[in-house]
């Protein structure tokens, strides 16, 4: 089961964090990344069979391929925008991790601008 392995990479990251923090602080931040980017690219290979699931679903129900890709990309952001934020705030950057994350939002509203021009054209059809 990966969640054993991504929890257990977790654990051994908090563990040589907290070690660096007492003898070598100035490492601690880089030990803290490289344990999350080893989770993050863990994450990645299921992405594969959830995009291959999603594009059958989309080819056998007639949904517009373009929909779905746009959707992917904004869970990708999603994604990226959040683990961004937290490596932010555990440098105690709060301020920078908040514009982070208005940032992705700002940018999700923006790639998701042909989904809600579809969907308010389709409604538009469909009040007298």
């Amino acid at each position: 089961m990966d969640i054993i392995k991504i929890v257990g990479i977790a654990f051994l990251t908090l563990i040589v964090v907290i070690i660096l923090k007492q003898y070598k602080p100035e490492f601690a931040m880089y030990a803290s990344l490289l344990g999350g980017a080893i989770i993050l690219f863990m994450s990645f290979g299921k992405l594969e069979a959830i995009i291959n699931l999603l594009s059958n679903l989309s080819q056998k129900t007639q949904i517009n391929g373009q929909f779905l890709g746009i959707l992917i990309k904004i869970t990708g952001i999603a994604f990226l925008t959040e683990f961004a934020v937290s490596v932010c705030k555990d440098a105690g950057e709060t301020a920078i991790a908040n514009k982070v994350d208005l940032g992705g939002k700002v940018i999700i509203v923006a790639i998701s601008i042909p989904i809600i021009s579809a969907l308010l054209e389709t409604l538009i059809k469909v009040l007298p």
